[in-house]
């Protein structure tokens, strides 16, 4: 039987269940708890919005988006939006899903920290972003009613000290290479937490490269 939260079901295929118990896991329990509360606030965002989504593939984008800052899942140099989407990818490969569905689980998870276009997107990418939006940034808290918050937040707790966890949690998976976070949010982590680091700037690029002019 599958469980309801806040008025969104979460999915119970062979699939989904596959997904939960190998997050959980490889995950540490604040990135398992956070991950999942992304779907279903991405979901109660989508049903809000009257979206027709795929929840499988919404479950899939959310539980894997974050897996790139694991040490099982992070690789020397690509981003970890790019990690966790490609371990995605080969999870959702194993398992037969058409090379469309990867495709869209691949690009949520990829964009998932890049304002401005996901929500132009398919629903699933759109809403993957707006979840992750609302658990760590708190955009458009007061937009979801205090019984879905406390419903989502009683079944995948935030703790006493989420807001320094997560960044820190962040930090541990980037740290080691430091140069993808270039034009990108978590370069703003980086930061925060190593007052040496420098990070790059666009218009130096531009100045100084190899063209004369």
């Amino acid at each position: 039987m599958s469980l309801e939260i806040a008025g969104v079901k979460l999915p119970d295929s062979k699939l989904a269940r596959e997904i939960t118990e190998l997050v959980r896991d490889t995950e540490s329990p604040l990135l398992f708890h956070h991950s999942s509360r992304v779907f279903f606030f991405g979901a109660l965002s989508g049903n809000r919005r009257g979206l027709k989504y795929d929840p499988e593939l919404l479950y899939a984008g959310a539980m894997f988006h974050d897996m790139g800052l694991t040490h099982a899942h992070s690789s020397a140099t690509e981003r970890f939006e790019v990690d966790g989407a490609n371990t995605a990818r080969d999870f959702l490969r194993r398992h037969g899903i058409s090379q469309n569905d990867i495709d869209i689980v691949w690009t949520a998870i990829a964009l998932h920290t890049t304002p401005g276009i996901p929500q132009h997107m398919k629903p699933e990418i759109a809403l993957l972003t707006a979840g992750v939006e609302m658990d760590v940034l708190g955009l458009d808290y007061a937009g979801f009613k205090d019984r879905e918050r406390q419903e989502i937040v009683a079944a995948h707790p935030r703790g006493d000290h989420f807001k320094q966890g997560i960044i820190n949690t962040f930090y541990d998976g980037i740290k080691h290479k430091p140069e993808t976070t270039f034009g990108n949010v978590k370069a703003d982590v980086i930061e925060f937490k190593d007052p040496s680091f420098r990070r790059g700037n666009f218009c130096s690029v531009i100045l100084n490269s190899a063209w004369p002019s």
